[in-house]
């Protein structure tokens, strides 16, 4: 065989691989010039550009003397630019030589990476080998770091460094360990640093505000802006944008009405950017009417704006409004975009609207934003909160990549509906894909332990768990082992942890264990518990609610008249019962005992002809819990009417035969209610789903999921 061709093909090779190199080695740009080209490939991420000039100044021996640190540091910069530390840490230990710019590039390379602790550990070497001085550079790096990684020691340690080396004279130092202070807990350095100043310093102020935002210490930032006012700084762009960041952190009207009137003052109010602020400031302050005011009056409309007056209504549970504003937007035809679609799905979520929202999930499919994690994470919400958990299993099947927020979605999605096993089966999937639970997991995890009847492994994640994962248990997470002991029967349990457990009780807390209490037929301890929790919360009409159902159900009349006595003495307001259900794009909303409706004589007479069907079924009216003081037909008639009652029936004269009913109620629904909706299930051979304040019924064939405990 001859070895020609294979001659032939190296040599072809060999030329393609020198082709990259200048052909006359003499012709190779001089060194400044080469670290200008290393610059521009740094910035534009050419690694493979990089590398090249690389092996050229390798051929040239151009990358190991002392006297090439310039080159050396140009490559560790571009090797740092493109993701490649390891490559470039090996380029710096090898130099024989590093100035204080071979150190600054390494830490800045890390610092810029992700990598704050790598930072801090290349300063304490650079210090202790001796090689070089810091200089204002790597002081401004180092501060950050230490910002950046909450190491307010290590940052404090580095201040009294910097401050032998004379490098706190520099402005721009200065003002990055103020904001390293302020954004770490260093109240008192922070304001030692601002009344040091040798004169008023607009960059040093608004470093310590930023700081101080970013920490989340709002009282300490309003002190900020209150010297500003009294040195009379002129603020400027970035002092502006702080401020309402920080009236919408505070959720300040007033407040927020004073800096957008002296912004007005100064002119900084004619910048989309800036009304996109004033929207969602007017948004968080509680107030969408300002929020409007100030959309009306731009002149130029854009996504950004549209998107964040919605999200204005949303924030205020204006939710209809919000998707108003989403159909005039599409009359404009301005395109939505991820927080579009979010605000959107939310909004429909909230309603219940799974017909809308599944409009939406077309919408989002056909724009290319089914792969956005937000996007995503808005669907699982929508369907869990609109009644189908399993169109919401789909969607987060689907998602190609997860976050905390999908993972518990899903959980507390499961949690909702009563699907205990599968939601702690998704925490387990999660677990096992590396994701970290947070507090919000373990409310849903408890929350299904107490759906299951799981005491024990709700006391192991309880106790053991959250301190593994270090979550600190707050109020809801007491809250839930409360319901987790008495949904169980565990009334003791129950009594001994409120008594013991280092925290507040809320009215949530004290309702769980009343409303197990009145399920669990637990009439003595629930009047017990009634009385002390009216003690604590006067105002809470949940309570004296289910107090005077205890005494009904225990047929105590003179009970129940004092219970409503004392509300309206108090001047407590049940509150009133609504149910709605969406048909052909369209809510429609019902009131007990509703005549508002156009179509309400034909609901009535709906309700009469289902409710006579259902009592060969085993359908008797609980008119226990209704009026005593009134005969027993007007008592029947008033249970006949509520309003969950009419949505059903609405649903039944409008939709497909066999089709689900997806029907959403703003408070707990009644005994009566919920028996009745059973059998009507069950005679009209349909899923029907109904969303209370409590939890999700999913009524089939004359059973409930919730097995009658809610």
């Amino acid at each position: 065989m001859s070895v020609l061709p294979i001659l032939e093909r190296r040599v072809v090779k060999l030329n393609k691989l020198t082709s990259l190199l200048p052909k006359p080695v003499e012709a190779l740009p001089r060194v400044d010039h080469l670290c200008a080209h290393l610059k521009v490939c740094a910035k534009s991420s050419y690694l493979r550009t990089g590398e090249s000039i690389h092996a050229h100044l390798i051929i040239r021996n151009q990358s190991s003397r002392a006297e090439d640190a310039w080159q050396i540091t140009s490559l560790i910069n571009l090797y740092m630019k493109c993701g490649k530390t390891v490559r470039a840490h090996k380029l710096f230990d090898s130099m024989p030589e590093r100035s204080v710019v071979s150190w600054c590039s390494l830490m800045k390379g890390y610092q810029d990476s992700g990598f704050d602790f790598e930072v801090l550990k290349l300063f304490k070497s650079m210090v202790f080998s001796g090689e070089s001085q810091p200089n204002e550079f790597v002081a401004t790096i180092v501060f950050k770091s230490c910002s950046n990684s909450g190491r307010i020691e290590e940052g404090k340690q580095c201040h009294g460094c910097f401050l032998k080396h004379g490098l706190m004279s520099h402005e721009y130092v200065r003002n990055t360990l103020l904001y390293m202070y302020s954004s770490c807990s260093g109240t008192r350095e922070a304001i030692k640093i601002l009344d040091d100043l040798p004169c008023c310093d607009l960059l040093a102020f608004n470093s310590a505000l930023s700081g101080y935002l970013e920490h989340g210490a709002l009282d300490e930032g309003l002190d900020v802006l209150r010297r500003m006012a009294e040195e009379d700084l002129v603020w400027d762009d970035f002092t502006c944008m702080s401020s309402l960041k920080l009236c919408s952190s505070l959720r300040d009207l007033e407040l927020a009405r004073q800096i957008h009137s002296r912004m007005v003052r100064l002119g900084f109010d004619c910048h989309d950017d800036v009304s996109g602020a004033f929207i969602n400031m007017y948004g968080k302050c509680g107030n969408p009417l300002y929020a409007q005011r100030v959309y009306n009056g731009t002149k130029t409309l854009n996504i950004v704006l549209n998107t964040s007056i919605m999200d204005a209504y949303f924030q205020n549970k204006s939710y209809e409004e919000a998707l108003n504003l989403f159909a005039k937007m599409e009359t404009k035809e301005v395109p939505p975009n991820e927080f579009t679609f979010a605000v959107l799905l939310n909004s429909t979520a909230e309603l219940s609207l799974l017909r809308q929202g599944d409009l939406l999930h077309g919408l989002v499919v056909k724009s290319g934003f089914r792969n956005h994690v937000m996007v995503g994470n808005a669907l699982v919400n929508m369907y869990a909160k609109s009644g189908s958990i399993e169109d919401a299993w789909k969607a987060f099947s689907g998602m190609a990549f997860r976050d905390i927020v999908t993972w518990n979605t899903m959980i507390c999605g499961f949690s909702h509906h009563g699907l205990g096993m599968e939601a702690l089966e998704a925490f387990e999937e999660m677990m096992s894909a590396g994701e970290f639970p947070n507090r919000i997991t373990f409310i849903g995890v408890l929350q299904a332990c107490s759906h299951m009847g799981f005491v024990e492994q709700g006391h192991h994640y309880f106790n053991h768990l959250m301190k593994q994962f270090g979550v600190e248990p707050d109020l809801q997470h007491y809250t839930c082992v409360v319901g987790l002991l008495s949904k169980a029967g565990l009334f003791e349990d129950a009594e001994y942890f409120m008594r013991t457990a280092p925290i507040g009780w809320d009215v949530v807390a004290w309702r769980a264990l009343l409303n197990a209490c009145y399920v669990r037929r637990n009439y003595s301890l629930g009047k017990k518990v009634a009385e002390y929790a009216i003690e604590m919360h006067p105002n809470d009409s949940g309570i004296y609610i289910l107090l005077s159902n205890i005494h009904a159900k225990s047929k105590e009349w003179d009970g129940v008249a004092r219970v409503r006595s004392l509300m309206k003495e108090r001047r407590v307001k049940k509150e009133p019962g609504v149910s709605w259900i969406g048909i052909r794009n369209k809510t429609h909303v019902f009131l007990s005992e509703d005549n508002q409706h156009a179509e309400i004589v034909l609901i009535y007479a709906k309700v009469k002809e289902v409710l006579a069907k259902i009592r060969p079924l085993g359908y008797a009216p609980d008119v226990a819990g209704a009026y005593h003081d009134v005969d027993e037909e007007q008592r029947e008639n008033h249970l006949s009417y509520h309003s969950e009652k009419l949505a059903v029936a609405y649903g039944l004269m409008k939709t497909p035969e066999k089709s689900p009913l997806y029907v959403t109620k703003n408070v707990r629904i009644c005994d009566d209610c919920h028996s009745a909706i059973k059998l009507i299930s069950r005679l009209s051979d349909r899923l029907i789903v109904v969303r209370d304040s409590n939890r999700f019924h999913h009524f089939q064939d004359g059973h409930c999921s919730c097995c009658d405990y809610w």
